[in-house]
């Protein structure tokens, strides 16, 4: 309707059925399904079963994934996370905001780190991060 009668040319339809997101999407309508994102947050929450990947690059290789940090990370640096993972720490969100992570952003208790990783090496850097940081 607001594509046709208003002339608005980029449009989003919000929709609570998965079924009618796909007829919306049939008819070039970008679509977001609250109910199945809703439900997918809220089960990751009460049952974290690994990290989760929220966006694969186009040729498969890489990955950026929710991932579970064991406490025993809080307080190092994520430079030293990356070090011992072999991913990169994309951003991180803590007290409800999103954060670009610098040179010396250290990991706090509560943050929900997000990490780009070959699709291949994800599941080594889940187990790296489900335990305390090996010390030097």
């Amino acid at each position: 309707m607001a594509r046709e009668t208003f002339g608005v040319t980029n449009v989003v339809a919000r929709i609570y059925d998965p079924g009618r997101a796909e007829v919306y999407e049939r008819l070039g309508i970008p679509t977001v399904a609250t109910v199945p994102w809703a439900a997918d947050q809220v089960l990751r929450r009460i049952l974290p079963q690994g990290a989760k990947s929220e966006f694969t690059d186009a040729t498969g290789a890489v990955s950026l994934a929710q991932t579970a940090v064991h406490p025993g990370w809080v307080g190092t640096r994520l430079t030293h996370l990356e070090a011992a993972t072999g991913a990169r720490v994309a951003y991180l969100v803590r007290l409800g905001r999103a954060l670009l992570p610098g040179p010396d952003t250290v990991h706090q208790d509560g943050d929900q780190l997000f990490v780009l990783a070959p699709v291949g090496e994800l599941d080594a850097v889940e187990r790296s991060l489900g335990h305390p940081p090996a010390q030097d």
